[in-house]
């Protein structure tokens, strides 16, 4: 993976992230691909980063991601993908990276004034490892005033470090975009069962 050059690709749907996985009390995002004559999604770009919205009845509709592909290869490198969920107040972050990394390692995402805790994978399949957790505001808030680049640390499995770099530019301004578009489209997120209000 050393010295491998990316370019941005232009919005693709790679079968991203549908519904709330809830895991003790923190609540995942999912989106998924539109089903077969379905709408196609809404996206914008907004500098190097793009802010879409699926036509789906959900409580995080709208996503900001950014794709990194290989010149040689064309394959995936890096993605990145962060949803904001209106009726939780809270973010989500999706990060999949290639296969044959140390899956004990986690990433950690820095750039020139933020470096966020170790971030844990939670699945891997024959696209890459992922990283989906919640994520805190200090996290939002340290790429937003970061300088135009980041960095995602990732461990192969020979122990060798590896930064895959990302653009930083218009992050602050889609992360704003896909807010107020997720606040607008946005369907109330149901309790679980075990939270509902008891009978009378």
């Amino acid at each position: 993976m050393q010295g491998v050059e990316v370019t941005m690709t232009k919005p693709v749907l790679f079968g991203a992230l549908a519904g709330l996985l809830f895991a003790s009390s923190a609540a995942f995002a999912q989106q998924a691909a539109p089903a077969a004559g379905s709408a196609p999604p809404d996206v914008k770009p907004v500098q190097d980063w793009f802010v879409r919205c699926f036509a789906v009845d959900s409580p995080n509709p709208c996503d900001m991601f950014q794709e990194l592909d290989s010149q040689t290869t064309k394959q995936r490198v890096l993605l990145l993908s962060m949803a904001f969920i209106p009726g939780l107040d809270r973010h989500v972050l999706q990060i999949v990276v290639p296969l044959d990394i140390s899956i004990p390692k986690g990433v950690t995402i820095k750039t020139d004034s933020y470096t966020s805790p170790v971030l844990k994978y939670r699945r891997c399949d024959r696209n890459g490892c992922y990283v989906e957790t919640p994520v805190d505001s200090a996290l939002v808030e340290g790429l937003a005033k970061s300088g135009p680049a980041g960095k995602v640390n990732i461990v192969a499995d020979n122990g060798k470090a590896y930064g895959l770099n990302f653009s930083l530019k218009g992050f602050a301004e889609a992360h704003d975009e896909m807010v107020t578009k997720a606040r607008a489209k946005a369907k109330p997120v149901e309790k679980p069962a075990d939270q509902a209000a008891p009978a009378k």
